[in-house]
C-alpha cells in the first residue's frame, strides 16, 4: 500500500487492518469488530477516511476502498454483486442478471434483479450509477438458488430453472414477455433443462399464473413435453390471469385461462 498521506500512523494501521480484514465493502458494524472499537467511534472514523479519500461512501454506514490508482473518490462499484448481498440480504440475484449470468440471454442489461425477503423503501436505487430492480419474496420463496463467489464473498444466485420460474411468475423480471420467451426458450435448448425440477419449483411457489403460462408456452415451444403440459392442466385456477400483466390484454385464450395482446393472434403465435 502506498504511503497513506494525511493520515496519523495509528490511523493509517487502523485503515489497513480494516481493508485487509474485509471483504471489499466496509460496514461500521465489521469494522468495529476488527478495531474493537465503538460503532459510534468507528462511524465518525470511517466519514474520516471517505473525507481524505481513503474510503468511498456508497450508502450510510456503508464504504468501498478507493483503489491506490484512482486519481478520485468518486470510484464506481467493482462487484455490485456483493453490494446486494451487504444491503439486501437475505437474497439472491434472479431474473435476468441470472439469464446472463448462466448465459440464457444474449441481451444486455443495465440494472441488477435483486430478489429479498426485505422490504426496503426504494425499490430501483442508484448506487454509483449501478442500477438495481429489488423485489420483495416471502421467505418460503427462497430456494432454488445456487452460492457463487464474488471475491471474497459468497453471493446467491437464482439457478436456471428458479430463473425461469421466476419469469413466469413475474415476465418483467424477464424484462417484458418476448425477452422471457427468449430465455424460456434458451432454457429448454440449454443442458440446463429440467422439466421435472420446474415443476417441483412452480408446486412449492403455489402461484396458478405461473401453471397458465407454462403450459401455453410450453405447448407452443416444446409440444413434446406432454407431462409438463398435462401437469399445468390439472393445476389451473379459478379465474382468468394476463400472460403478461404489463401488457395490454384484449383477447382470452379460454383453454389456459389467459388474457394475451391481440398481436399473439395476428402474429399466429395463438391458434
Amino acid at each position: 500500500m502506498k504511503n497513506l498521506s494525511g493520515l496519523g500512523k495509528l490511523e493509517r494501521t487502523r485503515l489497513v487492518e480494516v481493508i485487509r480484514n474485509t471483504k471489499g465493502v466496509i460496514s461500521v458494524a465489521d469494522a468495529s469488530d476488527i478495531l474493537k472499537l465503538s460503532r459510534n467511534a468507528v462511524a465518525k472514523m470511517l466519514a474520516k477516511w471517505a473525507k481524505k479519500g481513503w474510503l468511498s461512501r456508497i450508502r450510510r454506514g456503508l464504504y468501498i476502498p478507493v483503489p491506490l490508482e484512482s486519481k478520485t473518490s468518486d470510484v464506481p462499484i467493482e462487484e455490485p454483486w456483493i453490494i446486494a448481498e451487504y444491503l439486501y440480504s437475505p437474497c439472491y440475484i434472479g431474473g435476468w442478471s441470472a439469464a446472463e449470468f448462466w448465459d440464457l440471454t444474449e441481451q444486455i442489461f443495465r440494472s441488477i434483479v435483486v430478489l429479498t425477503t426485505q422490504k426496503p423503501r426504494e425499490r430501483k436505487p442508484d448506487i454509483r450509477n449501478t442500477k438495481y430492480v429489488v423485489r420483495t419474496i416471502s421467505k418460503k420463496a427462497m430456494f432454488g438458488t445456487k452460492p457463487i463467489w464474488r471475491g471474497k464473498v459468497k453471493v446467491s444466485v437464482s439457478d436456471p430453472t428458479r430463473t425461469i420460474l421466476d419469469m413466469l411468475n413475474d415476465p418483467s423480471l424477464g424484462g417484458g414477455l418476448r425477452p422471457t420467451v427468449d430465455v424460456l426458450r434458451n432454457y429448454l435448448s440449454s443442458e440446463y433443462k429440467d422439466p421435472e425440477l420446474l415443476i417441483i419449483y412452480a408446486n412449492r411457489l403455489g402461484n396458478g399464473a405461473v401453471y397458465k403460462r407454462m403450459g401455453f408456452l410450453f405447448e407452443r415451444l416444446t409440444p413434446d413435453e406432454e407431462g409438463v403440459i398435462s401437469v399445468c392442466k390439472a393445476k389451473l385456477t379459478k379465474g382468468n390471469a394476463k400472460l403478461d400483466p404489463k401488457l395490454p390484454a384484449e383477447r382470452l385464450v379460454t383453454k389456459w385461462k389467459l388474457w394475451m395482446p391481440n398481436s399473439w393472434f395476428q402474429e399466429n403465435l395463438v391458434d
